[in-house]
């Protein structure tokens, strides 16, 4: 739940009206309402290192539009300095710049694992990261650009924006959003993959927070079943860094981790 002097000024009015006054500006429609709340809670997720990003997809706002809504939450007392809009390609990514260094370069040490589910193979598999020798490159190349960035946390919210003309975004994304099992595939088959009528493990993670308020998803995503005992100990240690983290806030509670399996007949990345 919120901090106490946070529960004396805020209430999920303050924080839905600073979403439509500023995401649904022209001829853009304002996110619905539940949206707006649990957008709110996302990036208070992002802010206390729950979570390294989040990938703004509830319209098309450009960054304009993102900063000023930031700005509306930290004007609120909602936000912290130390959020930085990210832009890759056509997509804005919020991230916590010392949390996201922290996880990319935990990265490149080994604590996630690719699945390679190009449509060329028959089933899925599990790539070294040492084998990724382009991916190790971009994840340095991001370091360094965001390293970059933290010189100066006194701007209330930072924006920059990188190429992405020969990137894997569905791989890079993955990273960024704080899977511990990310997709590759090849570049030259288009988005085709071997997921399709394949079990997958769906793992969710969701906490609680304004009473009377729906759970936030804080993650969702899914590995093949068949990879499941390879990647146990990865997500073991996704699983006990959250827990974790989790601890070191009192602004969420009820931190719950679940799993199903399901079979789908298209499997969109």
């Amino acid at each position: 739940m919120l901090l106490p002097d946070l529960m004396s000024t805020l209430s999920p009015q303050l924080l839905v009206a600073a979403a439509q006054q500023t995401l649904g500006m022209g001829k853009r429609k304002s996110p619905p309402r539940a949206i707006c709340v649990h957008l709110a809670g996302e990036l208070l997720a992002v802010a206390r290192g729950l979570k390294p990003a989040v990938l703004y997809d509830c319209n098309s706002a450009g960054v304009l539009e993102l900063q000023n809504y930031l700005g509306q939450l930290q004007g609120l007392g909602f936000l912290a300095l130390g959020l930085h809009i990210l832009e890759i390609g056509e997509n804005s990514l919020i991230v916590n710049l010392k949390h996201v260094c922290e996880h990319l370069e935990q990265v490149l040490l080994g604590t996630i694992a690719v699945v390679d589910i190009s449509s060329k193979h028959p089933h899925p598999s599990v790539c070294s990261l040492d084998r990724l020798q382009d991916l190790k490159a971009l994840v340095t190349e991001l370091i360094m650009h965001l390293h970059g960035l933290q010189r100066d946390l006194s701007v209330g919210v930072s924006h920059s924006r990188l190429h992405s003309t020969d990137w894997n975004l569905c791989t890079l994304f993955g990273i960024l959003l704080g899977y511990p099992v990310s997709y590759t595939f090849h570049m030259n088959q288009g988005n085709d993959n071997c997921l399709a009528l394949i079990p997958l493990r769906v793992f969710t993670a969701r906490i609680s927070w304004l009473l009377g308020q729906p759970p936030i998803l804080l993650y969702s995503f899914s590995i093949p079943e068949s990879l499941f005992p390879d990647l146990r100990d990865i997500l073991n240690a996704w699983e006990k860094d959250l827990r974790t983290r989790f601890r070191t806030q009192n602004d969420f509670a009820d931190l719950s981790i679940s799993s199903e399996i399901v079979t789908l007949p298209v499997v969109a990345l």
